[in-house]
């Protein structure tokens, strides 16, 4: 049965207190990435009712820094379900609760595999995008599928159909 994109949104808000930082004040990449799979991994869980497994993790940018004493808002939601797998992708906000203000701080893709009580993988439900921003993430996630695919050597880039399809005419 198919389930909507927004069905699996989560966001998590996290304080950022002196041992998440660096020398230099700023959240440190490592805490804010672990604190970004928590929240996918939920979001995940939410769509597909089953315990999630982190299969990747797409290129990480980080725009703006999250100073000490700021706030953290990851939003995480299912992009696309695959047959087993599913793309959530995320988006990293920091807010300065003492001046009123929110800054992106960074945007990301982690792909999950849901598991059955064996630990195999199981399928999971499709998803069916609702909003334009949904519609257009649900499309370009085959393309960032099929990426990932040739990068870890599962598929071959002849076999890479729809990133082709971007780069021949008919």
């Amino acid at each position: 049965m198919e389930k909507t994109a927004q069905g699996s949104f989560v966001e998590m808000t996290e304080l950022v207190l002196p041992n998440d930082t660096n020398t230099f004040g700023n959240l440190m990449g490592g805490r804010l990435m672990y604190w970004m799979d928590i929240a996918a991994a939920l979001a995940a869980m939410k769509h597909c009712s089953a315990p999630v497994v982190t299969a990747s993790v797409d290129n990480i940018s980080f725009e703006n820094p999250i100073k000490l004493g700021n706030v953290v808002h990851i939003q995480a939601k299912v992009s696309r379900a695959f047959n087993s797998s599913m793309e959530v992708h995320l988006n990293v906000w920091g807010e300065d609760a003492i001046h009123q203000y929110k800054y992106k701080s960074n945007e990301a893709y982690f792909t999950f595999v849901a598991l059955d009580p064996n630990g195999k993988s199981r399928s999971v439900p499709p998803i069916s995008p609702e909003t334009e921003e949904e519609k257009k993430l649900f499309e370009s996630a085959l393309r960032r599928r099929q990426i990932r695919l040739i990068l870890g050597g599962k598929m071959k880039p002849d076999d890479a159909t729809e990133l082709k399809a971007l780069f021949t005419k008919d």
